[in-house]
């Protein structure tokens, strides 16, 4: 096979939604055997770039050559005719089925039920690249790691030599991202074509060969990974020179806000997400809470916030004068009526945040409806707001009056932090505040973390990302297996061990030691 003919070649890639530009006559190549990084703002055009690849939209102009061959792909089949796979953030597997049975289902080949046959070729598929899963494990018993690779292993097993993985470490502990790190180097080397979408650019050197960006839609350039550097590659991504510091004040006044005492909640289905979790959250700094997903972070959020039934424990919020009132058996409009000033950023932002098909504007009025002392809805304050948070958090939509559901899920998530802190809040929780935001975009949520923490407010930051946890977070609180394994100083903490903590327990000896020094 020629080796300059690139694995990919786009040419004139052009996708409109409704007057929005997503792309706008890209042209791209993609090399055989190289791990690409594809950078760029929320909005920019990356994931819709992709999906046009793997035949979930199809392009309005331009045209895509595979192996020098110009091909039509209008399916996820027919991506995968030619080669090419994507693995999606939000994984499309069916929990009781195996391993094995949720990478060959679908297929029509021959033998395809063959399941003792299919297993054994994905071992050898293991066994190749490093992979370390059991063909016969359910989904539902397995880590998110584990059900990355089974994604992974499905795109292979069909015969994918091109790979797209769209933010594939967001969910990982350090060890994990090693390990996958490790794997796709082993398939770079066998000559795979690996494509990672990723906002996380330490990863993007320490992995990628090459790195291309785009900028509102248009592909403005690339440069070879080990000639570049964060900086450089930021105000690319952005236009100009931006400022990569995440700074981290003294904790202002820190003081008890809410004490958490053997707090225990359970799902609907019986499976236990916190088990007496002891810790307290202080007015004036950032609490950081760390754990791989599932290990009871939304539950936590979701207890303090009223929306979560509460098995057992307390749930204390100290007022100014020090009167402690617990929370527990509490909905968020009794909570709002104690006068405890909460904002809630959840983990769901159109499901539980924000309403999709309402505008900007009246999902601002959705904090502030009930406060109107006449049958008519005040509409101004709404749409000032609304304004304020467009501008000041750079949010891309095409004006006020679009549903929400219209918008990139950065932009929606811009929406969705700038309405809670327009609140004043005294205690602010979020979950997964950057998720899905471009770095210069993340960098301005810290900013305003941070200027919440200077006045006073409770800040707790659920957040995905250790190196960001590590330098933002005054404390840590680390979670696993819905207990607190270890409650670590942000300014001293240590990146591995913190990940060990949230794949291990066993931190009770940890957790004394930083009760002598004052953390806990």
């Amino acid at each position: 096979m020629d080796n300059t003919i690139p694995a990919v070649a786009l040419r004139g890639i052009t996708k409109t939604f409704g007057s929005v530009v997503a792309n706008d006559h890209v042209n791209l190549d993609i090399r055989k055997g190289e791990i690409l990084a594809l950078l760029g703002e929320n909005g920019s055009g990356k994931t819709t770039l992709m999906n046009m690849l793997s035949g979930i939209y199809y392009p309005d102009e331009g045209q895509i050559f595979i192996n020098g061959e110009e091909v039509t792909i209008q399916s996820p089949k027919d991506a995968f005719r030619y080669g090419i796979g994507m693995i999606h953030q939000h994984f499309k597997l069916v929990d009781v089925f195996t391993a094995t049975e949720n990478i060959i289902l679908g297929l029509e080949e021959k033998g395809r039920l063959d399941r003792a046959a299919a297993s054994k070729k994905i071992q050898e598929i293991c066994d190749l690249y490093g992979f370390q899963i059991d063909p016969q494990r359910k989904i539902y018993q397995m880590s998110v790691s584990q059900k990355q690779t089974v994604e992974i292993v499905k795109a292979l097993y069909r015969g994918a030599d091109i790979l797209i993985l769209d933010e594939p470490t967001a969910v990982l502990t350090p060890q994990e991202t090693e390990k996958l790190f490790a794997v796709l180097r082993n398939m770079r080397a066998d000559g795979k074509t690996i494509i990672i979408i990723t906002h996380k650019l330490h990863e993007v050197q320490e992995l990628s060969d090459r790195v291309a960006v785009l900028r509102k839609g248009s592909y403005v350039g690339e440069m070879m990974t080990r000639d570049t550097n964060p900086q450089e590659m930021t105000n690319m991504m952005v236009g100009r020179q931006v400022t990569l510091n995440i700074n981290r004040p003294e904790p202002v006044n820190p003081k008890p806000r809410i004490e958490i005492k053997g707090l225990t909640v359970t799902s609907p289905e019986g499976v236990l997400k916190l088990d007496h979790i002891y810790f307290d959250i202080r007015a004036g700094e950032i609490l950081g809470i760390a754990g791989i997903s599932g290990c009871g972070q939304k539950e936590l959020l979701e207890a303090i916030a009223g929306l979560q039934r509460v098995e057992s424990g307390q749930i204390l919020y100290i007022n100014d004068d020090g009167k402690a009132e617990d929370l527990v058996g509490r909905d968020p409009l009794e909570i709002q009526h104690m006068g405890v000033a909460l904002s809630f950023v959840p983990e769901d932002r159109l499901g539980m945040g924000l309403v999709g098909n309402m505008d900007l504007s009246d999902n601002m009025m959705l904090r502030s409806f009930r406060d109107g002392r006449s049958v008519f809805t005040n509409r101004k304050q709404p749409h000032d707001l609304a304004e304020k948070v467009v501008e000041e958090l750079e949010v891309n939509t095409p004006n006020l009056s679009t549903p929400v559901r219209r918008l990139s899920g950065g932009n929606v998530q811009k929406v969705l932090v700038g309405r809670e802190i327009a609140s004043s809040p005294k205690v602010l929780l979020t979950a997964y505040a950057v998720r899905g935001l471009d770095i210069n975009s993340s960098y301005t949520i810290y900013d305003l973390l941070n200027q919440q923490k200077q006045a006073g407010v409770a800040v707790v930051y659920v957040g995905e990302d250790l190196d960001v946890l590590l330098e933002l977070a005054d404390r840590i609180v680390v979670l696993c297996g819905g207990r607190v394994s270890g409650i670590v100083d942000g300014r001293t903490a240590d990146k591995n061990e913190v990940g060990m903590m949230m794949t291990e327990l066993g931190g009770s000896e940890r957790i004394r030691a930083m009760e002598g020094e004052g953390l806990a």
